[in-house]
């Protein structure tokens, strides 16, 4: 997609950030989970299209292993194919990292993330009962892999 753009995220961004995640979210990211991703340097990047902020990821790399904790597009942005660039991005990320897997967390009812997330070519590898805290409870995640070697 190239009338988008990527920038690290930085504290002074975290405002902006949550004003996204809050939009998207029923049970979303506090300001503290968002600094103490930046402080030990996960890769937390924010994504713009022309001047306005439409989303942000998270991930953390570990050896050969990295976790794609957060991917949030702004609700009046999605459905325009700016998830699947993000995803593309912070996947290309991991792999320049070093990672041979990017594992993730996503709502069991979340199905148009989990589509995404198939189409991209991650694969259901187990379930987290109860992981997501939920309107009157909780809620599975599914877990999902993807290999990023050939």
């Amino acid at each position: 997609m190239t009338d988008v753009r990527y920038q690290p995220m930085v504290p002074e961004d975290v405002e902006a950030v949550l004003k996204v995640e809050l939009a998207a979210f029923s049970h979303p990211w506090t300001r503290g989970i968002f600094l103490d991703c930046i402080k030990p340097g996960y890769e937390c990047w924010l994504m713009f299209r022309g001047e306005e902020q439409v989303g942000h990821t998270v991930l953390s790399v570990a050896g050969d292993e990295s976790h794609l904790l957060n991917i949030t597009i702004r609700p009046q942005d999605q459905k325009a194919g700016l998830g699947a660039a993000l995803l593309e991005f912070i996947v290309d990320r991991a792999r320049q990292k070093g990672a041979e897997v990017t594992f993730l967390e996503v709502r069991a009812s979340n199905l148009s993330a989990s589509r995404l997330y198939e189409r991209f070519g991650f694969n259901e590898i187990g379930r987290r009962p109860n992981y997501y805290p939920a309107a009157g409870g909780s809620e599975d995640a599914l877990v999902m892999a993807y290999s990023l070697v050939d």
